[in-house]
């Protein structure tokens, strides 16, 4: 079972990450013209993406509900975030990559196909990434998920019939 001690610390690393990522959102373009610091801005917060989804599934992992084996009531509460997670990690990628092909040889220039005008908005719907992952990640923190109850025991006999 998550402590609260635990949780505490892992909920303020999972919001740490999203301010990091919400950070290089709003201020990546200021470096335009020194594309090796950019490179290892966008690198830092792919990761802190991906760390992110690895903290929430090992949070899953931890509940009583997985281990009581109800795995899909888990996916089927989450599949929002798992989902909105996965496509704006796979958005980031290629708008990171998609940028720094354009401006690496000369970051003087102003390029903006539109194309990358359109991954760029996308991308940028990080807001509702935010949302609901801090959202999911508050919820994970509901003690119902971490023991026995009435309401996992109506949960489990509706996925026996």
């Amino acid at each position: 079972m998550l402590q609260t001690n635990n949780y505490s610390l892992v909920l303020a690393l999972q919001f740490l990450l999203l301010s990091y990522d919400l950070f290089v959102n709003s201020f990546s373009e200021l470096l335009r013209m020194a594309p090796v610091i950019q490179l290892v801005l966008f690198i830092i917060q792919d990761i802190a993406v991906l760390f992110n989804i690895i903290i929430i599934f090992l949070m899953f992992f931890n509940t009583f509900v997985f281990q009581a084996g109800l795995v899909s009531l888990l996916f089927r509460k989450f599949k929002g975030t798992i989902i909105l997670t996965a496509v704006y990690l796979a958005f980031s990628i290629s708008l990171h990559v998609w940028i720094m092909n354009l401006r690496w040889k000369d970051s003087n220039s102003f390029v903006w196909t539109d194309g990358l005008q359109t991954l760029f908005v996308f991308q940028r719907l990080a807001v509702l990434y935010c949302y609901f992952y801090k959202r999911t990640a508050v919820r994970l923190g509901d003690p119902r998920f971490y023991q026995d109850s009435l309401w996992l025991r109506k949960e489990f006999m509706q996925v026996r019939r």
